[in-house]
């Protein structure tokens, strides 16, 4: 089983969003020794919970703090960027770290309408060109745009020995067509909506083609973790997430709360229920639950890679949750 991490850079309330980059380096650093493969940074916009706008800029800082994890974005939101631009940036990041970079697209269209006119310059530009958008990254990374196209002759710049690996990340059969059509890799966001992940990543494996990126179907999952060393402690531990999924499907205030905000309040019924359905997102629990679990996801999706995502207030629980994960991981490979 290969573990990956994503991380959004969440701030927890109380703290700057400054300590909340720093803290994404930290833990970078950490997984990286754990043995963790890649790292990928997440790109939000307008939101005061999520500090992570620039996930090129991240990806440059952690790669050059690392030796072995490989590092990406999960991702990119390409409809709101050139196709140029973003492999240009990518190909600048393989040159300086050959082999350690991944490029992972996404469709969001990164905000509300304001913020959305606000990162086009004003220009709409429609979310169904996707597909044609991540073709063209490819062939500019690999300097094959085809001679009737009227960017033809144009390529990526510096010219490197080897390309980023390319990702797309999807939560619907939609987006697992993109990829498989495309023949890149294909992230399934289990995290935000597992209900669609066996028909999803059915139809990538179904209707795959070939890339000069890539030969045969890369199918990786990401999923909110919260680990601690009993299931009470990560079930107290979680609260901070939970309450914070739900500020975020409301529109509320994105900060990651604190267990004892939480376990102050009354929620509703509903908020209640919501919760519960939330959990469906998340493995929670001591190791030994936490590896079975990821090891089940594994086999239903027929993969051998999760990225875990841990959105909890407390930082140090945050980086004990990883390391009691790989360790656990290595007990049982020995």
């Amino acid at each position: 089983m290969k573990l990956s991490v994503l991380d959004q850079s969440p701030i927890s309330k109380g703290n700057t969003a400054e300590e909340a980059l720093h803290q994404t380096l930290e833990l970078a650093k950490l997984t990286d020794s754990l043995g963790y493969h890649r790292y990928w940074v997440a790109e939000h916009h307008n939101t005061n919970g999520l500090a992570g706008s620039s996930p090129e800029v991240l990806i440059g800082r952690i790669a050059s703090l690392t030796e072995k994890i490989r590092v990406g974005s999960g991702g990119v939101l390409l409809p709101q960027y050139s196709p140029l631009k973003v492999a240009e940036n990518f190909k600048v990041l393989e040159a300086l770290f050959p082999n350690r970079i991944d490029l992972g697209l996404g469709r969001s269209p990164g905000g509300g309408k304001k913020t959305r006119a606000a990162l086009n310059d004003g220009y709409d530009k429609p979310l169904s060109s996707f597909s044609r958008q991540i073709k063209e990254v490819q062939q500019f990374l690999t300097a094959e745009i085809p001679k009737d196209h009227s960017y033809y002759g144009v390529s990526a710049k510096p010219s490197t020995k080897r390309n980023p690996e390319l990702w797309v990340l999807g939560l619907t059969e939609r987006g697992a067509r993109h990829a498989a059509v495309n023949g890149t890799g294909y992230t399934f966001g289990h995290f935000i909506n597992p209900d669609q992940a066996i028909s999803s990543i059915e139809a990538y494996r179904e209707k795959f083609k070939a890339s000069s990126n890539l030969t045969e179907p890369k199918i990786n999952a990401c999923v909110f973790v919260v680990c601690a060393e009993t299931n009470e402690k990560a079930e107290k531990l979680a609260k901070s997430q939970d309450m914070w999924l739900l500020q975020v499907e409301k529109g509320l205030d994105t900060r990651v709360p604190s267990v004892e905000e939480v376990e102050s309040t009354d929620f509703s019924s509903r908020e209640l229920s919501k919760i519960k359905s939330n959990r469906r997102r998340c493995i929670i629990g001591d190791p030994v639950h936490v590896y079975n679990r990821l090891k089940d996801l594994c086999d239903s999706y027929h993969t051998d890679e999760l990225l875990l995502i841990t959105n909890i207030y407390d930082f140090h629980e945050k980086k004990k949750s990883y390391q009691l994960i790989a360790d656990y991981i290595k007990s049982k490979e020995q």
